[in-house]
């Protein structure tokens, strides 16, 4: 993985949070329908890219012994 995809990957799995807090905040003030699903599904991704960083970060340390 480049860094540029790795730096990139890292943001969004800091922002992610961010994003699912708000959204579903909004939905449940709103009572907007499918709101537990909307936000497990976002948690799902932002687990699934904090993965993504965790592999490269260490596929990274490993290149650099």
């Amino acid at each position: 993985m480049s860094n540029k995809a790795y730096d990139i990957l890292k943001d969004i799995a800091l922002i992610l949070p961010l994003i699912i807090t708000l959204v579903g905040a909004i939905m449940e003030i709103w009572n907007i329908p499918y709101t537990e699903q909307v936000v497990l599904t976002l948690t799902a991704i932002n687990a699934f890219v904090g993965g993504l960083v965790k592999i490269a970060n260490k596929n990274y340390k490993k290149k650099a012994k």
